[in-house]
């Protein structure tokens, strides 16, 4: 490793992830000559061209393709090392980004926080809320270490493990349930129904098990938030279609049915391909693998 830049390195495969110096120097913080300049100085000390320009977008040479594919190893090994420094230092395991949906957040989340919280006190976890989409796109820019989203998620960068596969039901209030005990797209087109907001994978999943039945439903309000949809179904303004998660053990308000034809959504981790695993991100990848086991 002698002579061998790990901001130039950082910068270069920046410039290829990004498709452009100007894109690059604008994450880090740098101006553009300077991006420039540490890739000169990195070709110079490799003695080959590591990046051309095809079109506007930059693009790794054949040489440049081989570092790309190094670069993720050395950045997870010198993350790792910097780690276990910390470690030593301050008995800490670092930090944890992750980006959700509401439903997973309010009824899957809390106890797997909980019980990392009591096994790793130092361990820092950050959680974001929004749709898919918006998860995704945190997570290409490292704006977030881990996302728990509705699959699938497109997208070369990615790597994903899907985690579990939940059911849809059909939610009506206790006092004014009629619906029958497994609920068609039919039966629902006839009452009032509040979805998800549209824009989501959650949204599109159930509009897609609609239009499979030959109906373009217009619901008769849309909201972000499970727990709004909750109270508004709970006082009478329609069904909903939600997650069985939504529905824990002990909701006395509203009852859930079946959905037929049956209904489902798959959950999965997606990170980036080249980020490194930190043991604290480990633990937490460990810890909802752990959750969906046990469900």
């Amino acid at each position: 490793m002698r002579g061998l830049n790990l901001d130039q390195l950082r910068s270069f495969c920046e410039v290829i992830q990004a498709g452009s110096f100007s894109a690059a120097a604008a994450r880090l913080n740098l101006t553009q000559p300077a991006v420039s300049l540490q890739i000169r100085q990195l070709e110079a000390r490799l003695g080959v061209r590591l990046i051309e320009r095809v079109g506007r977008r930059a693009t790794p040479t054949l040489a440049g393709a081989d570092l790309l594919a190094y670069a993720g190893q050395i950045e997870a090994a010198v993350a790792t090392a910097v780690e276990a420094m910390a470690e030593h230092a301050t008995g800490t395991i670092g930090r944890v980004r992750l980006g959700t949906g509401a439903t997973a957040c309010i009824y899957l989340l809390p106890p797997v926080l909980r019980a990392l919280r009591r096994r790793f006190p130092s361990l820092e976890i950050v959680v974001s809320t929004g749709n898919a989409v918006d998860v995704l796109r945190l997570l290409e820019e490292n704006a977030l270490d881990l996302g728990l989203v509705a699959l699938p998620a497109p997208g070369r960068a990615f790597a994903v493990t899907p985690l579990l596969e939940e059911e849809f039901v059909a939610v009506a209030p206790v006092e004014a349930d009629d619906l029958p005990p497994e609920v068609t797209p039919a039966v629902l087109a006839q009452r009032p129904v509040v979805l998800y907001e549209p824009g989501g994978q959650t949204r599109r999943i159930v509009d897609d098990w609609f239009a499979a039945a030959g109906i373009s439903l217009k619901p008769a309000m849309a909201l972000g938030s499970v727990e709004a949809i909750k109270e508004l179904v709970g006082a009478g303004l329609g069904c909903a279609v939600l997650p069985r998660m939504a529905m824990p053990p002990g909701e006395t308000r509203l009852v859930a049915h079946s959905l037929s034809p049956r209904l489902h959504r798959r959950l999965g981790l997606v990170l980036r391909r080249d980020k490194p695993l930190t043991r604290g991100l480990r633990e937490m990848i460990a810890a909802l693998q752990q959750a969906a086991l046990d469900r």
